[in-house]
């Protein structure tokens, strides 16, 4: 099966079935991901392989090799939710500042190194990458901090794709904005009945 061939074409846009996949088994994945049932990392690793094969077409480099990161923390999702699913907590002030702070010096160390090597959009693509690895980390230690990064790094991601032309990997990445903002409601709650 050619995953490359274009399914639809709508305003010049090609869309292939490889991205159309990645699309439906990210959306699903990410929905999930809300309620904390532990069936939403194999959809996320699933995704993450499309998306890992588009990216690196795009020559979004980090965004790709982001996905290997995403296949990793899928597994460990999967074994540390156990099954009753995710049961959300809250970072501490002090680790709050110390993620805020390794993020910040994480992205201004990895913007260079893309920037040599001739990445698409590499300030961009750097800031989405740090954020999605911390971001990723908290949702497996289940931390409802997860989603407000999750909030930041999809609005940023929403403009790459958009900015670069790949118009329905940014509406997903919008989207996933939209998902993130219930994720941040339904985790903080949560944690704050899980404190009580």
């Amino acid at each position: 099966m050619n995953l490359m061939v274009t399914v639809l074409t709508a305003w010049g846009y090609e869309l292939s079935l490889l991205e159309l996949l990645a699309f439906i088994t990210s959306l699903i994945g990410v929905s999930l991901g809300v309620f904390g049932p532990r069936i939403t990392w194999p959809f996320w690793s699933i995704s993450s392989l499309l998306y890992a094969a588009l990216f690196f077409q795009w020559n979004y480099y980090a965004s790709g090799f982001l996905q290997f990161i995403f296949i990793a923390g899928a597994i460990a999702g999967w074994f540390g939710w156990g099954p009753k699913g995710a049961q959300p907590k809250r970072l501490t002030k002090r680790d709050a500042a110390i993620w805020g702070a390794a993020y910040l010096v994480a992205w201004f160390s990895l913007y260079p190194v893309l920037k040599k090597i001739g990445a698409a959009a590499s300030l961009t693509d750097a800031f989405g990458f740090i954020g999605s690895c911390i971001a990723q980390f908290l949702m497996v230690i289940q931390r409802y901090e997860s989603w407000i990064i999750w909030v930041i790094v999809d609005l940023v991601y929403t403009y790459q794709y958009w900015n670069g032309k790949n118009y329905l990997t940014a509406i997903l990445y919008f989207i996933f904005t939209l998902i993130a903002v219930a994720g941040w409601k339904r985790w903080r709650n949560e944690s704050a009945i899980s404190r009580a």
